[in-house]
Order: structure tokens, then sequence, then C-alpha cells
């Protein structure tokens, strides 16, 4: 069965990376909203006294660790992302944009 000359294969495959390209931008844009909430919450804290510039420099010191496993992780995901696929990069679009 083929529709535009493409087999229920390929079309499978298309709406797959399109949907995994659509999460995956709904994901970045979560995160980042997620991130910059933190940043607000920091500067609030440290405007207000309860957090003082040598503790945050700890609490980074520490997230720097576990940021650098969580990097670790995440190029290991990136290397199997189809990034190159048009499919993925207009649902990752659309997932950036409406996320």
């Amino acid at each position: 069965m083929e529709i535009f000359g493409l087999t229920l294969t390929q079309i499978v495959s298309i709406i797959g990376l399109f949907i995994l390209g659509l999460l995956v931008g709904i994901l970045i844009r979560r995160l980042l909203s997620v991130a910059l909430i933190l940043l607000a919450i920091v500067i609030l804290a440290m405007a207000l006294g309860y957090l003082s510039p040598s503790s945050l420099v700890a609490l980074l010191h520490y997230a720097g660790y576990a940021l650098a496993t969580a990097y670790a992780k995440a190029q290991q995901f990136i290397s199997v992302i189809p990034y190159s696929s048009l499919a993925f990069i207009i649902g990752l679009v659309i997932g950036l944009i409406r996320g």
C-alpha cells in the first residue's frame, strides 16, 4: 500500500520522528521555564537575605558534580536522536513554540 509514493512503514517512521521531535521540544521548553523559575527564587532568596553568596557558591559547586553526570547521560541520548530528519526538526520547532 502506497500513499504519495510512500510505503506504510515510511509513513509510520515519519510520524514517529515528528512526535519524538514534538515531545523533545515540549521537554526543552518546560526545562527552560523551570530553570527561569529557579533563578528567580535564588535571586529573591539572596535579596531577602535567606541565601548568602558563599552558600550559593557551595550549592553551585555541588550541583556541578550532578550536572556533569547528567551531561554525560544527555550526550548518550543525543547520539541516538535523529536530529537531521526534517520531520523531527518540524516537531521540535512546534514543540518549542507551542509546548
